[in-house]
């Protein structure tokens, strides 16, 4: 309770909450300085075992490993907090879809998704900034929208560029909330991963597709049709070059003046085809 009550300004606060809910049953016979490695280990395997991938097994042993450092460093409740690994995670994953199948996907979406979805294939922006995307935000004139440092994942100001389907989109939400843009029945969205939007993607004949794979789908098109690594670090607000390299692969239009560097073009396959007549 008292890390709730500190944690307060967290955005993922409601996500510990969820964790902890699940602990409950499993950390109560314990006290602070009881819940040692092997503790936590078999807490893991519980959740494991219930179908859990090892990404949610890791979120919840970050919250654990959060709150034991906060109990021991800032607290002073416990003299040590135990060592214990996170799971193996392949961070490798890239879910992207083609245009064909983006437009099926839009066309058995409800009204409030398909025009958030389109949304996030047209800037790229997280689940969250879309739904928390404020008219204030917006410069019509300038086609800009900005994501502030609070509500950004690294921390910093984005500059969001709107281009013509993302304006177009915006235009279709004017007047239906004097704040959000994007809403549900004059409330603002909360939850985008419903089950409206598992049914559409089943019965768009798409497999094995979140919606964070929207944003994925982005960054891909974009690297498909010639935007370099560095513009697209700086469309998609990530904080470091390297997790834009997962996309390089899809393109390598990047690379094609590196390429031409060492070519002798048709004079070395000409000099060959030559030297193979001489030769006979």
């Amino acid at each position: 309770m008292r890390w709730l009550d500190e944690m307060q300004h967290k955005r993922s606060l409601y996500d510990d909450v969820s964790h902890f809910k699940w602990l409950q049953a499993h950390l109560n016979p314990y006290t602070l300085d009881e819940i040692t490695k092997d503790v936590i280990e078999k807490i893991a395997r519980i959740k494991e075992a219930a179908g859990c991938k090892a990404a949610t097994v890791n979120r919840m042993l970050c919250v654990i490993r959060a709150l034991l450092n906060r109990a021991h460093k800032q607290w002073e409740w416990i003299d040590r907090v135990p060592a214990f690994p996170t799971r193996h995670v392949d961070n490798a994953r890239i879910r992207w879809i083609t245009r064909a199948e983006a437009d099926r996907l839009l066309g058995e979406l409800p009204g409030h998704l398909k025009a958030m979805a389109a949304f996030t294939l047209a800037t790229g922006l997280r689940a969250g900034n879309v739904a928390n995307l404020k008219w204030a935000e917006i410069n019509f004139k300038l086609k800009h929208a900005v994501v502030h440092p609070d509500e950004s994942k690294n921390k910093k100001p984005l500059g969001v560029p709107l281009n013509a389907d993302a304006m177009a989109i915006l235009k279709e939400q004017k007047g239906k909330h004097p704040t959000y843009v994007f809403t549900y029945r004059g409330k603002p969205v909360t939850q985008i991963n419903t089950k409206a939007w598992r049914n559409a993607v089943r019965r768009a004949g798409i497999k094995n597709f979140r919606w964070h794979d929207l944003r994925h789908t982005w960054a891909s098109w974009h690297v498909q049709s010639g935007t370099s690594l560095p513009e697209l670090v700086e469309l998609g607000g990530w904080a470091t070059f390297e997790m834009v390299l997962r996309y390089a692969h899809l393109s390598s239009s990047h690379l094609t003046q590196a390429a031409d560097r060492i070519s002798s073009g048709a004079n070395m396959v000409k000099s060959k085809s030559e030297g193979g007549k001489n030769e006979s």
